[in-house]
């Protein structure tokens, strides 16, 4: 599909939603007209006096139906659609970036966007904000913050110029009326929603918000085949659009939103949700994914031509302080995927790439260690036959060796209840959810539900026997044989052992848990130099 013929298709869909807008009007209109038509009639005497009840019913109708259809308008007019949680980026801290916008708008002949903004995710896309100001601004670009620290600047333009090409689509006076019509009336649902579920005065209230709700949920189901095909209009009159502009990097572009998506979420996943759960956030995200994919490129060879690559200028270089706003989207970020609070605070604070390995990964380590003894200590009593001991590696080697198969499920029962219980509490979705639920519908509301990362599958309770055992030895391997910490880009929390990783730790620990045979990882303990009877230092 051209330029052109994706302009009509869009153009001709959104008369459709149009249409369909006029439509409802019209049903609305229809009881009062009737009643003019019999007013009319009754006066030029066309009609005899029999029939002033009809006319007064008819009219009593007309009263009725144009007063309801006028506060459903009012509740779509005064409902205000939801906008992408984002972290602005003024032109005064990134002129060389509203530049690049600029430049590549007039390449396109299209409108320059309004605004740009950063996202803490992988994509890139124009949101219409023009509720906000009253007015018939142009879109904001919303640009993927990965992408800004990873690419290239030409890499960077020629990713964002089908995204640009989008404002001249947008522009378009059908097309911008329908798409305010289809965001009036999904915003009237969201705003039905919230009012089904709250309990309280102003039943009639509550009762004509319903209404509009169910009466634009009718009209969005009527319209929302035109408004789909019209968006695919608008994206292939776009796409036709930039066709020119950087084609040849187009391509590899491309390819590296595929590296970019994969390292994001292995950096999520397995390095900053860890400091979620604790309570610390890492602060460069954006320039930990610059990390994350040098060593993914590095150990999977990735991408070709690496070296001269990253030559090249990075398009964070078109910020005037890349951190800041890194820092700032990685707050967003762990807002969005985890659910913490707006602020930086005293259970809520940032951590440096350089200080993760001491104020993160130590300290799950420590805090699991002590959450393993602290439950073996509850199991051992008189009689138990438990080793009496302090909180030493070779307690618990002796324990799982000594104890029967109900005594280590019970104990790694206590476990799994305990991060259960742990895990309930870490989260602040309920302080979130609320102030975005009050502010529904009018703009107002400045919490940010957390979107949560891909789930994964539940842990076993010999699982987390493994991963709690693994950290008394590195605690061990820290505090008696000068190990260390470590941060691995891809799969986060390691231990160093000469400044190399330990990669070899999980296979003994694991014959130690499934099999109670301790002689694999007393063996791994001698080679590292770890002291099994020394006690470690726990939280």
């Amino acid at each position: 599909m051209g330029r052109q013929a994706g302009t009509r298709s869009a153009r001709s869909h959104a008369l459709s939603v149009l249409r369909i807008r006029g439509g409802a009007l019209a049903l609305a209109l229809l009881p009062a007209a009737a009643a003019v038509i019999l007013l009319a009639a009754e006066a030029t005497g066309r009609v005899g006096a029999g029939w002033a009840g009809v006319r007064l019913a008819v009219s009593a109708v007309a009263v009725l139906v144009l007063a309801t259809a006028a506060g459903v308008a009012a509740v779509i007019a005064r409902s205000r659609p939801a906008v992408s949680p984002t972290v602005p980026v003024e032109e005064s801290s990134a002129r060389d970036l509203y530049e690049l916008v600029r430049d590549l708008a007039e390449r396109l002949e299209v409108p320059v966007p309004s605004a740009v903004a950063l996202t803490p995710d992988c994509d890139s896309w124009l949101e219409d904000r023009s509720h906000r100001t009253r007015g018939r601004a142009a879109p904001v670009l919303v640009i993927g913050s990965p992408f800004l620290w990873w690419m290239r600047v030409a890499e960077l333009r020629a990713l964002l110029a089908p995204v640009v090409a989008g404002t001249g689509p947008s522009a378009h006076p059908d097309i911008a009326a329908a798409r305010r019509f289809v965001r009036g009336l999904d915003a009237a649902v969201a705003v039905a929603d919230k009012a089904q579920a709250v309990r309280g005065p102003g039943r009639a209230k509550r009762a004509l918000v319903r209404f509009a709700g169910g009466s634009a949920r009718l009209m969005l189901r009527a319209c929302a085949s035109h408004a789909a095909e019209m968006e695919r209009g608008v994206a292939a009159a776009a796409a036709a659009r930039a066709q020119g502009v950087d084609h040849a990097l187009r391509t590899a572009a491309q390819e590296q939103v595929g590296l970019a998506y994969a390292g994001w979420d292995r950096l999520l996943t397995r390095v900053a949700l860890p400091a979620w759960r604790i309570g610390r956030w890492p602060a460069r995200l954006d320039a930990g994914v610059v990390s994350a994919l040098t060593e993914l490129s590095h150990r999977d060879r990735l991408a070709e031509g690496f070296t001269s690559r990253l030559g090249e200028r990075p398009a964070c270089d078109l910020l005037d302080e890349p951190g800041t706003v890194d820092e700032a989207v990685s707050l967003l970020a762990a807002r969005l995927f985890h659910g913490g609070p707006p602020e930086p605070g005293p259970d809520w604070a940032p951590v440096d790439w350089q200080a993760y390995p001491e104020e993160v990964v130590d300290r799950i380590w420590r805090t699991r260690a002590a959450r393993l003894f602290t439950h073996l200590d509850a199991l051992d009593r008189p009689g138990s036959g438990a080793v009496d001991g302090g909180a030493t590696p070779a307690r618990i080697m002796e324990w799982l060796a000594g104890s029967g198969e109900a005594r280590t499920e019970e104990l790694a029962a206590r476990l799994g209840a305990a991060v259960a219980r742990e895990t309930s509490r870490e989260s602040w979705e309920d302080a979130l959810v609320a102030p975005l639920i009050a502010g529904a519908g009018t703009g107002g509301g400045a919490g940010v539900s957390p979107m949560g990362l891909p789930l994964q599958a539940p842990r076993s309770g010999r699982e987390l026997m493994t991963e709690h055992v693994a950290a008394v030895i590195c605690c061990a391997a820290v505090d008696s044989a000068g190990a260390a910490p470590g941060l691995d880009w891809l799969d986060g929390p390691a231990l160093l052992v000469d400044g190399a990783r330990v990669a070899d730790l999980t296979g003994p620990v694991l014959e130690l848990v499934e099999d109670g045979d301790g002689r694999p990882l007393r063996e791994w303990m001698a080679a590292i130099g770890v002291r099994p009877d020394k006690p470690v230092r726990l939280v």
